[in-house]
């Protein structure tokens, strides 16, 4: 059911909260727009700009490594300045009313670790940009460490113990999916009543793919997303509205 103005589609929403138990949300980009964080497939997004840079390119590539780090670094002071939106916020209320045991989010900015979920219960399938890792042995690396190497050497730096190159800590194109977050987010999707879709276009898989398992483990599935998504037909309840307007009531005190 696609909701005809925002007024009764928060009443719904509302409505199929307060039925639910145990609420599992699942966030793409749309959430953290309103942060200032700008989305990577829109017109205008990251990715009309810029090509993403492939996994096996990084790891090839000196030229693609200090490319990524390039745009890393630029990106900087808007990660740094992004504060939780309303729809982290209220998303953060029903975690800590306990209607939400943890999150699952395709984004990599950490707002909800900021807006009040505990580390342990956001499942990041494409892992924080706010740190880096090495790809070979998983030694974590603070970014302020890594830009200083990469402007006093003039490219990206490897890992001191094992001299392997250093990324964010995301999920590349061509990289594996992170296997503990793929399971847990299985068992989230799959024991939920309520499975809320917000701001994803729902067109990245595997991660896609949730929403669906949750709706056929019996859990009713709402989409909130500003653009129509191929899983709405499969919707309880569908919001095209602003995230931050469809969520602002339930943030809370």
């Amino acid at each position: 059911m696609i909701a005809k103005d925002l007024r009764s589609g928060v009443e719904q929403l509302g409505n199929l909260i307060a039925e639910s138990s145990s609420i599992v949300p699942f966030t793409g980009a749309g959430i953290s727009t309103e942060c200032g964080i700008p989305d990577f497939r829109s017109p205008g997004g990251i990715w009309t700009k810029n090509r993403p840079i492939p996994f096996d390119e990084f790891v090839a590539s000196q030229d693609a490594r200090d490319e990524a780090w390039r745009r890393r670094f630029a990106m900087q002071p808007t990660f740094a300045a992004a504060k939780p939106g309303r729809g982290h916020r209220a998303l953060a209320a029903l975690y800590r009313a306990g209607k939400v045991p943890a999150i699952i989010t395709q984004n990599i900015d950490n707002l909800h670790q900021a807006s009040g979920f505990k580390a342990d219960d956001v499942v990041e399938l494409h892992g924080n940009t706010t740190y880096a890792r090495c790809i070979g042995c998983g030694r974590a690396y603070e970014l302020d460490w890594v830009k200083q190497r990469f402007e006093t050497d003039g490219a990206a730096p490897d890992c001191i113990d094992c001299g392997d190159p250093i990324k964010t800590a995301t999920v590349s194109f061509g990289q594996a999916m992170p296997e503990d977050e793929m399971r847990r987010a299985t068992e989230l999707a799959q024991h939920c009543d309520l499975f809320l879709a917000i701001g994803s276009s729902l067109v990245v898989w595997p991660a896609a793919g949730f929403p669906l398992m949750a709706k056929n483990c019996g859990a009713k599935l709402v989409i909130i997303n500003r653009d129509p998504t191929e899983q709405d037909d499969v919707a309880d309840l569908v919001l095209r509205f602003d995230i931050g307007e469809t969520l602002g009531p339930f943030v809370g005190n």
